[in-house]
């Protein structure tokens, strides 16, 4: 970076930082460290997915610059706009792919309690979307999400606003986690921590189940219903699901690393 490209980087974070209260700047913080982290774990499509965040106690909604690669995003990048998808703050001028707000926004509207929500195209969740039985509880990862996922069929490319309602209605009113046929994944959370821990789980059922299927057997070994849905209450009481203490430990990763996402 130039100096000249720094200085102008600087005055733009600084007059983010100070137009912009401290709850939603902690959700901007937060939903820049979920990309950040998503660039290491290889959960990128060059620009092409999403991941948002709803700004405390309004109907705005945050989202990535349609431009950015996920490593260059940061706090003070992150685009708001409101629940129609027009943009209400962009620091980039770059504005918002239209696809990530007919997703995000459906979500977010249908959900209000949701006030995360993360969409993947990797190898294996693209891999498993296109299996006809989905995912199949195959490991203890998959268990995560097995009493609350949902399928929705494909449409084509999500430009059409009339999906949104089949989307919603798939969805339904307590599934915290999606797989989009023949297009990707879909993981919701009353944080950006308790989403990403969600999707983490999911992305890595899928890249197990490919694997698995790949090994040269015939057959794979499937946990039995009784034991997957024990599972799955498990990973919702004490000892199973840890959404903080890991979000923690990434955050902390990426300070190792010298990223600096919350700027």
């Amino acid at each position: 970076m130039s100096g000249e490209a720094a200085v102008v980087r600087t005055m733009v974070r600084d007059d983010a930082r100070r137009r912009i209260g401290d709850e939603e700047w902690a959700v901007r913080c937060d939903l820049a460290a979920a990309y950040q982290i998503a660039a290491q774990l290889r959960w990128t499509d060059l620009i092409f997915t999403h991941f948002t965040a709803r700004v405390p106690g309004s109907e705005y909604m945050l989202i990535n610059p349609y431009g950015l690669m996920f490593d260059e995003i940061t706090a003070s990048s992150i685009v708001k706009i409101d629940k129609d998808g027009n943009v209400v703050d962009d620091s980039t001028g770059l504005g918002v792919n239209h696809a990530g707000f007919v997703i995000h926004g459906c979500v977010h509207d249908a959900r209000p309690e949701v006030n995360c929500v993360i969409h993947t195209h990797t190898r294996a969740g693209v891999a498993v979307s296109a299996q006809k039985e989905g995912l199949l509880p195959l490991s203890q990862h998959a268990l995560r999400t097995y009493g609350m996922l949902t399928y929705h069929d494909y449409e084509g490319i999500a430009l059409d606003m009339d999906e949104r309602s089949r989307l919603a209605a798939d969805l339904g009113p307590t599934s915290k986690a999606m797989i989009l046929r023949n297009h990707g994944l879909l993981s919701l959370g009353s944080t950006v921590a308790e989403a990403f821990e969600l999707m983490y789980y999911l992305d890595t059922a899928c890249q197990i189940q490919v694997d698995a299927q790949a090994g040269g057997q015939a057959e794979v070994l499937r946990i039995s219903e009784d034991v997957a849905q024990k599972g799955f209450l498990q990973f919702q009481g004490p000892g199973g699901a840890e959404v903080n203490r890991a979000w923690v430990a990434l955050k902390r990763m990426l300070d190792r690393k010298g990223i600096a996402y919350a700027t």
